[in-house]
This record gives structure tokens, C-alpha cells and sequence, in this order.
């Protein structure tokens, strides 16, 4: 079982999206928009670079993204106070309002995904998935030898 995990949860996660994203087409956001939007609605007023950190792309494709969510007055920059060559991104109340009619989205998927797996059953798994992920984003400590 082991030796196809890592096969086996790229699929799930890969189905999890497609689901997603078919209930989703009509409002015309895109899946890695819908992320931007969830990040900020947890982490207001983040920089681009800590925000492209969090979703692990380059702080110019996610500029790029910025750039057509504000256009789409989803999200505003506003100057840093502390550095005026920063920005910090926040939701507008319409980015806010879209995020409200995503949620029953990801909903539906969820209650899809999990139909048939008893409550103790899903548990479990994200008490699971949750230990893994908090074992691998450790921070891995240089080897003391290596840096001499």
C-alpha cells in the first residue's frame, strides 16, 4: 500500500479538483483565482512574496493573478505602511461575496468525495493527513558536518 500513496492521494486530489472546478465554470473564476481569494480571506493584508510562499509559485505569476483579480475588483493593494515599495493584498467585498458563493461548492465535492465513509472514518484520515503534512513542511535542519 505504502509504495502507492503518493499515486493514489495525486489522483484523489486530482479528482477533488476536476469535480470542483465543473461545479464551479459557471461563476468564471479559476481554481488557482479561488486559492488567492481563500488565502487572503484567512491571511488579510499578506504581502505577494508570503503569499506566493503559501501557495508555492513565483511571486511573478502570482502578480500576474493580483493583477487580474484587482481588474476584476476582487482584491485590492493597498501601500505597506512599514515598506512604501510593498503592497498588501486584501479582499474587496466583492471578492468576499464570490468566496461565499464558491463555499457550497467545495461543499458538494466534499460531501461526493466522502459519500459512504463513516464520520470516524473521515476523522481518522485528517488526523492523518494532517501529521504527514506537519512531518514533511519540518523545516530540514543543515547538516552541521555539511556547513563545515
Amino acid at each position: 500500500m505504502h509504495e502507492h500513496i503518493g499515486a493514489l492521494l495525486n489522483q484523489v486530489s486530482r479528482l477533488m479538483r476536476r469535480e470542483f472546478d465543473a461545479r464551479a465554470r459557471g461563476i468564471g473564476v479559476t481554481r488557482p483565482q479561488w486559492m488567492v481569494l481563500g488565502l487572503l480571506e484567512a491571511h488579510a493584508g499578506s504581502n505577494q512574496g508570503a503569499l506566493a510562499e503559501m501557495l508555492e509559485v513565483e511571486p511573478i505569476t502570482l502578480g500576474r493573478m493580483i493583477d487580474r483579480l484587482q481588474e476584476a475588483e476582487l482584491v485590492e493593494r493597498r501601500a505597506d505602511p512599514a515598506d512604501r515599495r510593498a503592497w498588501r493584498i486584501f479582499l474587496t467585498e466583492r471578492g468576499e461575496n464570490l468566496l461565499d458563493m464558491l463555499r457550497p461548492f467545495g461543499l458538494e465535492t466534499l460531501s461526493q468525495a466522502f459519500e459512504g465513509v463513516s464520520k470516524a472514518d473521515s476523522e481518522v484520515l485528517m488526523a492523518t493527513l494532517l501529521r504527514v503534512r506537519s512531518n514533511l513542511s519540518r523545516k530540514v535542519q543543515p547538516d552541521a558536518a555539511a556547513n563545515g
